[in-house]
C-alpha cells in the first residue's frame, strides 16, 4: 500500500511539474479577468460613443481584444457574450435576429476578425 501511494504521489508530483499546471491556471485566469476588462471597455466606449448602428462593432471589438489575450480571453468573451445575449434576448425584445447578428459579431472578433469590417461610417476614430 506504502508502494502505491508514493508512486501516485510521485507520478502527480511528475505530471503536474511536466506540464505547468499551475502556471497555466495562472495564466488562464490572468487572461479571462484581462480579457473581462477588455469586454467591460468595449461596452463603456459603446455607450460613451452612443452612436447609430456601432453596436456590431463594439461587439466585434471586445470580444477581439479579450481574445487577443489568449486561451482565457477568449473563454471569458465568450461566456460574457452568450450571457449578454441570452438576457438581452429575454428582456430587449429586440428579437432574435438581432440576437443572430450580434452572436455573428462575437464570433467573428473572437476568431481573429477584424473588428473594422463592422465599423459604421463616420465612428469617431477614437474608438
Amino acid at each position: 500500500m506504502k508502494f502505491f501511494n508514493c508512486m501516485l504521489l510521485l507520478s502527480l508530483v511528475l505530471c503536474v511539474s511536466a506540464q505547468n499546471w499551475f502556471t497555466d491556471a495562472g495564466s488562464f485566469i490572468r487572461d479571462a479577468y484581462r480579457g473581462a476588462e477588455d469586454m467591460w471597455r468595449a461596452y463603456s466606449d459603446m455607450r460613451e460613443a452612443n452612436y447609430k448602428n456601432s453596436d456590431k462593432y463594439f461587439h466585434a471589438r471586445g470580444n477581439y481584444d479579450a481574445a487577443q489575450r489568449g486561451p482565457g480571453g477568449k473563454w471569458a468573451a465568450e461566456v460574457i457574450s452568450d450571457a449578454r445575449e441570452g438576457w438581452q434576448s429575454d428582456v430587449s425584445g429586440r428579437g432574435d435576429e438581432d440576437t443572430r447578428q450580434d452572436q455573428e459579431a462575437n464570433a467573428w472578433g473572437r476568431s481573429g476578425g477584424d473588428p473594422n469590417r463592422y465599423r459604421p461610417e463616420g465612428l469617431p476614430s477614437k474608438y
